[in-house]
């Protein structure tokens, strides 16, 4: 599938995109929400319009759904959606042995056509990845082509919930992004309903709908932030149909497919591998070993921020950045897989620490005072200095003055932030887009983006394609 290459959305469009998607909900693991209609809707033709971000690979995940029928994300990787009569199941699978979707950075825009009062068989389930109608081969389940003309589906029923981000059971939930989620009742839409190609980059881009939503249809912009029915599951498409939740309300987060945020890669992997969750934003390591962890943007040019804030002492823990991750896989701490790289921090101080193509290279006693829990460790990467610069900051104070020079051969690389813990340590990343934590100042970067406990030093950017489109 050389189109989920070539469109794939990163959110990189420059910050003019005519369209600007402010938010998204993070759902963490939990139950998600869910919505009840009070009739049945049109249970031959509808569409399903959503962008995700992933967080979590190789687990079947249910992003979307009404009991037995449902948009799911299986293992390994491709997507299904099961049509469910009451009696019998229809398949729609991608090729489940080539076509893959574990793109961490990446924003997917799926949409799900569904019309079958259509006289074409082929032509009563349509999907769409990025803008591009799915033509490449079919999983060996698929029998969606053999669905009769005027079929009618469970979903649109007013016996059974709207869920979104888990499995009408309680299981199958999302750890992952959500955001411009639409559902229209009765309309069978194309993906250019939705979405654009953006006429200088050709990467799929959202856009307005204007059409109808229909009787039961829904659009979820996750727009309010407070864990309600008219908060973060408000329905703004004029129906009114909120969603309640089942378990947990997910959180509202600023990472958005025309705003794309550094998050932590899963795909990274090393032996014992570290537990990615919380919207990317959190690593727990285990297996008894060392676990590292790296953001998956790097920068090369400018000013950048990111902060950890710790929530336990009691293992070692370490924050820093790298250059570009090294393939391979190891469970000695003598021989991380990371290339170049510094870290800072121990169970209880901050010492500085330089790694050198998988070889420690100086272990330093700073004196820049100790670390307790609930502290926050801010990074500040001057990457446009003559000599590029890293500065530690603990709740919001400098620790090494105006900074201190970056080891010499990550000076001319792209850095990515790093992350390193001993067995069950779990501090919490914040790169702007979201954290679990709370926030109690929710302070932006001097462009606006971002929400970070503490203020990022003048002229310091998150890492996120906005910020990083401008700054070049």
């Amino acid at each position: 599938m050389e189109v989920l290459q070539r469109t794939a959305n990163r959110g990189s469009i420059s910050t003019d995109t005519g369209y600007n998607i402010d938010n998204s909900a993070a759902f963490g693991g939990a139950n998600g929400i869910q919505f009840n209609p009070s009739s049945d809707g049109n249970q031959r033709t509808w569409t399903m319009s959503l962008w995700l971000k992933r967080s979590e690979i190789s687990t079947e995940t249910t992003i979307f759904g009404a009991q037995n029928t449902a948009m799911v994300l299986m293992d390994p990787d491709w997507f299904r959606f099961h049509l469910y009569t009451g009696s019998t199941t229809y398949y729609y699978d991608t090729d489940n042995s080539s076509t893959r979707f574990r793109d961490t950075s990446a924003w997917y825009h799926f949409v799900f056509q569904c019309d079958t009062t259509q006289g074409t068989a082929a032509n009563r389930t349509k999907l769409y990845i990025n803008g591009a109608l799915y033509t490449g081969a079919r999983g060996g389940a698929d029998t969606s082509a053999n669905i009769p003309q005027n079929t009618e589906f469970q979903l649109n029923d007013n016996t059974v919930n709207f869920n979104v981000g888990y499995f009408y059971a309680g299981n199958e939930q999302l750890d992952g992004y959500l955001a411009d989620v639409h559902f229209t009742d009765g309309v069978a839409n194309d993906a250019d309903a939705f979405g654009e190609y953006d006429d200088d980059s050709g990467i799929w881009k959202p856009k307005a709908y204007e059409g109808s939503y229909g009787t039961n249809g829904f659009y979820l912009e996750f727009k309010e932030p407070a864990a309600s029915s008219t908060g973060i599951g408000k329905d703004t498409s004029g129906n009114g149909h909120n969603f309640s939740t089942g378990g947990t309300y997910p959180s509202q987060a600023t990472d958005t497919p025309t705003n794309n945020f550094c998050t932590f890669n899963p795909l990274m992997t090393q032996n014992n591998p570290p537990t990615i969750s919380e919207g990317a934003t959190k690593s727990t390591g285990g297996g008894g070993t060392w676990n590292q962890t790296w953001g998956n943007m790097g920068v090369k040019n400018g000013k950048w921020y990111y902060e950890f804030k710790v929530t336990n002492t009691s293992s070692s823990g370490y924050f820093g950045a790298s250059t570009t991750p090294a393939e391979g896989s190891s469970t000695s701490a003598n021989t991380l897989m990371y290339n170049t790289s510094f870290m800072l921090g121990s169970p209880s101080r901050i010492d500085y620490y330089y790694w050198q193509n998988g070889s420690q290279v100086s272990n330093e006693s700073t004196g820049w005072g100790t670390i307790s829990t609930n502290d926050i460790i801010g990074i500040a990467l001057d990457l446009d200095s003559s000599t590029k610069k890293f500065i530690v900051y603990k709740n919001g104070s400098a620790l090494n003055g105006s900074g201190t020079d970056l080891p010499t051969n990550m000076q001319d690389e792209f850095i990515f932030p790093l992350y390193v813990q001993y067995e069950n340590r779990a501090d919490e990343a914040n790169f702007g887009g979201y954290t679990i934590s709370s926030i109690s100042s929710a302070a932006s970067d001097g462009n606006g983006h971002g929400t970070f406990e503490i203020a990022p030093p003048s002229g310091y950017l998150a890492i996120c394609t906005k910020n990083i489109a401008e700054t070049g």
